[in-house]
């Protein structure tokens, strides 16, 4: 059984850390914030996460929360109230904490 490279940092693809060390090293701003949608259900806005990684960071939050929600205009957006949950995720998922701002 051959086991796949990554051509960026040269380690097997289950122990390749490039996808940690991109998010500790972005530079660019994550903003949570809630508002009310129709019917006036909260939803959660999750915005700033690079356009490469939205997909998978979105899958991974619905997943952990047990919600549905959609990605528009590069933002994600959860159903209910997860502003408390959603640092934490993020955190874990390995982005910094002073990049995340909670509204």
């Amino acid at each position: 059984m051959v086991e796949e490279i990554c051509p960026v940092c040269g380690l097997p693809k289950d122990l390749c850390v490039c996808g940690t060390i991109k998010r500790e090293e972005a530079t660019q701003r994550i903003k949570v914030s809630t508002s009310k949608a129709k019917f006036n259900k909260y939803v959660t806005v999750v915005e700033g996460i690079e356009k490469g990684e939205l997909k998978d960071v979105f899958k991974e939050l619905k997943r952990k929360l047990a919600c549905g929600g959609a990605i528009k205009d590069q933002k994600i957006i959860l159903q209910g109230d997860h502003k408390k949950k959603i640092k934490e995720l993020l955190i874990k998922m390995g982005y910094k904490e002073s990049l995340i701002e909670v509204i």
